[in-house]
Order: structure tokens, then sequence, then C-alpha cells
């Protein structure tokens, strides 16, 4: 296994108290904590907020919101990893499970022998996007200081009649002076210009 089971608090959510029972026997027998159960997508949602599981296995098919928008609305408001059962396969619920960032999907009944290596997919998976999206908003920061720097270079260049090398120089020396980054000299000296 890639992790502990005991470290892992798992919430369940499914409208069907019998098939809760069973999951959650399967999940203890597994080694891993049950920290609430639900019957429907809202109290998941709400479940997230005041218990911060570390995983969610939830059905689809359930009263007031589905699993599916469920798992959408946990992604955007409390990201955690989620298995999703169902009794079908049909392309329409793999696809919204899919988009609703649903890590794992599990056909009931479920059986021990495919849900723990589920749980281990879905949390492995949650990881590998996690870092993903982390590297991701890093870039988007990276590629924005240099627009900026960039920027703020091009106009020390024009109005001070400087090389790139000396302009560049400037704004370093600034920045170790004021002991601010470039990315904040950047945006006061392109602010100062611009206002002339």
């Amino acid at each position: 296994m890639l992790f502990n089971p005991a470290m892992r608090k798992i919430a369940i959510i499914d409208d069907d108290s019998s098939e809760r029972l069973v999951i959650k026997g399967l999940i203890l027998d597994g080694g891993f904590s049950v920290v609430g159960e639900g019957e429907n997508g809202r109290e998941a949602v709400e479940l997230c907020r005041t218990k911060s599981p570390d995983l969610i296995i939830m059905d689809v098919k359930m009263p007031v919101k589905d699993g599916i928008d469920a798992a959408a609305e946990i992604n955007r408001l409390f990201p955690v990893p989620v298995v999703l059962l169902t009794a079908s396969d049909d392309e329409e619920t793999i696809r919204r499970a899919a988009e609703a960032g649903v890590m794992a999907y599990l056909l009931k009944p479920v059986r021990q022998e495919e849900l723990l290596p589920a749980i281990e997919m879905a949390v492995s998976r949650f990881e590998e996007f996690k870092m993903l999206r982390q590297e991701n908003a890093e870039l988007k920061d990276t590629l924005k200081s240099r627009k900026l720097i960039e920027k703020a270079k091009g106009l020390l260049m024009e109005r001070e009649k400087l090389s790139e090398s000396e302009a560049f120089t400037r704004i370093r020396k600034i920045s170790m002076d004021k002991r601010k980054s470039m990315t904040e000299i950047a945006e006061v000296l392109i602010l100062a210009f611009e206002k002339k």
C-alpha cells in the first residue's frame, strides 16, 4: 500500500442505510476510520466542511443533491478525493463524474478487493492533481513576474536611456536595497512611469 490506512479518515454518503453499513464494514476491515456518514450530496458538502475527511465514498443517485453535483461542489470548496459508487456505468454518468473531478468509480455491489485499491488510486491521483495544480500556479506566477520585470526594464530603457543589462541591474539593486522582490519593484516602476 502507498499509505497507512489508519491515517485515512473516510466519509460515506449513500441514501441507502444498508449500503452505508456494508461500506462502513469494508472500510473498517481495511483499517480506515469513518468520520461521518450522510444520505445526500448536501450532507456530503457539510461533512467536508465540518469533519475534513481525507476521502469521500459517495453514491451517484441520491435525493436533494446527487453525488456528481456534490463532488463538483466539494472539489471547488474543500478539495478531497472522491470515490463514486453507482449501479450503472453509462457514458453520461462517467463523463459527468470525470468533469466533477471524481478520482475513482466503482460499480455496486462493492467488494473489498475492489474498494481498497480504488481508495488507494483515488488518493494517489488526487495528490498528483494537487501537485500539478500547484506547479501550474507557480508557473503562472513566474510568467507574470517575468512579464512585469520585462515591462519595467523596457520602460527604464526607454525613459532613462539605459541598456537592457543596466535596466535589469537597476531593478535588482533597488530590490536588494528595499528588501522587496524584483516583481514588487517592477510593479512600482511601471505605476510610476505610467503616471508620467
